[in-house]
């Protein structure tokens, strides 16, 4: 039984995470919007259909207008109703954690995603990973393949990190060691039952290089372990960073 002060914290936690990420995003729109016009405006940032049509309310016709850009390719659109602006117009480049972010939420980077933005693996991660408290989904776009995997909704806000990026824009990802409790989770028949074993998944398997990182924030895993999802891996987890912490 999880307590609810517990659950309610970590709600609480994600949710000021998300609302400082999005206030500064809009804090940005608006510096940006003192010297820009048109729809370029949202440069890299997923825009809604609704707030396109806003925006060319001045044409006879805002959806025809939409439908030509979609078709000249100033517009790319990323799933029904929701749009990026082409970086050849906005001059930007497009960051896919951003993307994913705002293409289905609530979300956050994670699992090899994550640990590729921090150099921990050596591997390129060609399908965006998510873990998100909804249902599972997948979407496949111009820009890239997104997949978004279902965590416990009151495990989903430990170990999360608001990433800003060139004072430009801002997302929310996985700690390393969140995106690794999330690989234990969602690993259908991964049971690893010594400290040796799960080295050598974490070594030899994800190839992980821990000497990437400064730190290594093994209570962000001790927390992880209270909620009982494959509590003894996560247990063999914390001892094992524990051990790299202290070499």
């Amino acid at each position: 039984m999880i307590a609810p002060n517990i659950k309610s914290q970590n709600l609480h936690r994600y949710s000021t995470i998300n609302r400082l990420s999005m206030h500064y995003l809009l804090y940005l729109h608006l510096l940006k919007m003192m010297n820009m016009k048109g729809y370029e405006q949202y440069g890299i940032i997923p825009v809604d259909y609704g707030t396109i049509l806003t925006n060319l309310r001045e044409y006879k016709s805002p959806k025809d207008k939409v439908s030509k850009l979609e078709k000249s390719g100033d517009l790319i659109r990323l799933k029904k109703s929701l749009y990026l602006i082409s970086p050849t117009l906005s001059k930007q480049t497009l960051s896919i954690e951003l993307i994913a972010n705002h293409l289905y939420g609530p979300s956050y980077i994670s699992y090899e995603s994550a640990l590729s933005f921090y150099g921990l693996i050596p591997e390129r991660v060609y399908s965006v990973k998510s873990a998100t408290s909804k249902r599972s989904k997948k979407y496949l776009t111009p820009i890239g393949n997104y997949e978004y995997i279902t965590v416990p909704e009151h495990y989903f806000s430990i170990g999360l990190n608001q990433k800003i990026i060139r004072d430009s824009f801002a997302f929310i990802i996985a700690s390393p060691e969140k995106a690794i409790c999330d690989l234990i989770l969602s690993t259908p028949g991964l049971r690893l039952q010594s400290q040796k074993a799960m080295n050598e998944y974490l070594i030899d398997d994800l190839r992980v290089d821990f000497e990437s990182v400064n730190a290594i924030n093994p209570e962000i895993i001790k927390e992880c372990v209270q909620f009982g999802y494959k509590k003894k891996e996560l247990e063999l987890l914390y001892k094992v960073l524990l051990n790299i912490n202290q070499v």
